[in-house]
């Protein structure tokens, strides 16, 4: 499940947008040590954001050099919810005028997936 989220224009790189999303998650969840990212995420300006947001270990998940298809288990953890969010109507195209209302129906979204999973538990 999502733990935090900023939803930025398309004019802001990732990288350049990890500080505010680092800073939140931070506030919100102190005892998280690592975090994970992709080759996207490399480099000596992400790491500075990293060393200015707390203590974090950071994890970069690369692809694999070889041309043919592997798996890879935190890539997959991505990407995987990224097609959860994707099953819902309303975000399975980009409608949205402002930033604020797309992070709204994403939080909905992972609501409602939470929901579904509490619901199919036999409770004790």
């Amino acid at each position: 499940m999502l733990l935090a989220m900023i939803v930025h224009p398309a004019s802001v790189q990732d990288r350049d947008g990890a500080e505010p999303l680092l800073r939140q998650a931070r506030g919100l969840f102190p005892f998280v040590e690592r975090i994970v990212g992709d080759a996207g995420y490399g480099g000596p300006k992400m790491a500075a954001v990293v060393a200015r947001t707390g203590t974090w270990k950071m994890a970069i998940v690369r692809r694999c050099d070889r041309h043919r298809f592997a798996v890879l288990p935190k890539r997959c953890i991505v990407e995987r919810t990224i097609g959860w969010i994707s099953r819902n109507r309303r975000l399975a195209r980009d409608f949205e005028r402002h930033c604020r209302i797309t992070c709204a129906f994403i939080r909905m979204a992972m609501i409602r997936i939470m929901l579904r999973r509490l619901a199919a538990t036999p409770s004790a």
